[in-house]
């Protein structure tokens, strides 16, 4: 007997290990392959890439936001971690490190997957076939790819975060949910929801409502002090939340007064969608752990309020801190079901797995399902370099590093690694200015026109010298600078 479970090991480790692997290795490529094709953008890839490059620099978290100011990244968001990477950066100087450590990271989250379903399941199998289920959950490779946010590492740090603390070793679990609540500001919010899970479902009261109150108010301050600090009392993205209040404040008074309107704002047809897209692929066992699923409740009511469409998509980033809860409580789904069929395991990690399997089909991000019937198409040929985007490269390597830039944002991922970065039509002091016509840039999507009549009072002003133009890729440069 004890010969068999030897052998059941090796065999389920090295599958285990080479499905983290190939997870990495292939998101890893992807994400640089979306760089190389300029599917990435000056936000929020060259936001966070000047960030660590200012950090390693000596100047933590210096970045210039949208209108040309030289702020603070805690003016947007409370994400110290982004100081962590600065060392990296010594070693390699490049947006593409933080695509690989957000790949890299993510892929990582596997291994406490694997090890909370083979203790709940008793079942090594059982734990392959969940830690499966989590590389292939759509919403945790479309996290994957959105290019870099510190929030993604938030995914694995949480999932490590609820394994330590359900095996009861606390100065671990505090360790990562630290570690956690460095991505941003309302993930502290999730580690609360695992300790009110700790304090109702192992009746560890005084411990679980410490964690919580931890967590609530570790959020408070960084909403309430450090982000209105940074950027002049208040926050640039409270008005997302204008038909429901506005700010935290008026969201509750809105909840006490008129409750209906949250109701509406949060259940209409794209958070429904966004809903099912969440819970659907994972067979909905996330339902029968619903105490661990309300971890995610932070997260989840931050998105379905928010008048933001990207926020009711699992596309995007802001799926971070629901992810970790729902694949925790269904593997807690699955192993109350075990306890009404203990021969189970094995079926119900293998019904994971195929659901988790269709899903990414339906909607993952694997560039291959594109090619049958009825497979995803969405993002499938973001990884392919074409001519365009071989000519804006050679068009970049005409700009010099260390001087101001203002760039599209297709353009600005690409020369981010500086102290001063514009958004187009911004000019303030910039030497040169590199714009791809064929792509609005961020602040002029919904209004091209001042862009556009930017761009052509420079083309006929004797203070700019146009150095390049070819196929919409638009390069000048100021006359008498270098």
């Amino acid at each position: 007997m004890s010969v068999g479970v030897g052998r059941l090991r090796l065999g389920v480790r090295p599958l285990l290990w080479t499905a983290i692997s190939a997870y990495a290795a292939a998101f890893s490529a992807l994400s640089v392959l979306r760089h190389l094709a300029f599917n990435t953008g000056r936000f929020d890839l060259g936001n966070m890439t000047q960030a660590v490059w200012a950090t390693a620099h000596g100047h933590p978290l210096r970045v210039t936001d949208v209108h040309g100011e030289q702020i603070s990244r805690l003016a947007a968001h409370v994400d110290p971690i982004l100081v962590g990477l600065a060392p990296l950066w010594w070693l390699w100087p490049s947006p593409e490190l933080l695509l690989v450590v957000q790949a890299v990271g993510v892929s990582l989250g596997a291994l406490p997957v694997f090890w909370l379903a083979r203790k709940h399941l008793a079942s090594e199998r059982a734990g392959l076939g969940f830690a499966l289920a989590y590389l292939l959950y759509p919403p945790v490779q479309w996290l994957t790819l959105n290019e870099f946010h510190p929030v993604a590492l938030a995914c694995p740090l949480l999932l490590y975060a609820f394994w330590y603390l359900d095996e009861d070793r606390l100065w671990a679990f505090a360790g990562f949910a630290a570690l956690a609540a460095l991505t941003k500001e309302q993930i502290p919010l999730v580690v609360a929801g695992f300790g009110l899970w700790y304090a109702l479902a192992r009746g560890r009261r005084a411990a679980g409502g410490a964690i919580a109150l931890a967590g609530v108010a570790t959020s408070a301050v960084a909403v309430g002090i450090v982000i209105p600090h940074f950027n002049d009392g208040s926050s640039d993205f409270y008005g997302r939340y204008e038909q429901v209040g506005g700010s935290p404040g008026g969201i509750l008074r809105t909840a006490f007064t008129h409750p209906w309107t949250l109701l509406e704002a949060a259940f209409d047809g794209a958070g429904v969608r966004y809903l099912v897209d969440l819970v659907a692929p994972l067979a909905l066992l996330s339902l029968l752990a619903p105490v661990v699923a309300l971890a995610a409740a932070p997260e989840l009511a931050l998105n379905l309020l928010s008048k933001t469409p990207t926020q009711t998509s699992i596309h995007f980033h802001y799926t971070a801190g629901a992810i970790p809860p729902l694949v925790a409580a269904a593997v807690l789904g699955a192993a109350r079901l075990l306890r009404r069929r203990p021969s189970a395991a094995a079926p119900l990690a293998v019904i994971a797995l195929v659901v988790s399997l269709g899903a990414n089909f339906r909607l993952g991000a694997i560039p291959l399902w594109s090619e049958l019937p009825w497979g995803e198409r969405l993002g499938s040929r973001d990884t392919r370099v074409t001519e365009h985007d071989r000519i804006a490269a050679r068009a970049l390597a005409l700009v010099p590093g260390g001087v101001a830039v203002s760039a599209s944002n297709s353009l600005g991922a690409h020369v981010s690694e500086r102290r001063r970065v514009l958004n187009f039509p911004v000019l303030a002091e910039a030497r040169w200015v590199i714009v791809d016509e064929t792509r609005p840039s961020f602040a002029d999507r919904n209004a091209p026109l001042p862009a556009n009549r930017r761009l052509a009072e420079l083309r006929r002003s004797p203070e700019w010298r146009l150095r390049f133009q070819q196929d919409g890729i638009v390069v000048l440069q100021r006359n008498g600078l270098r």
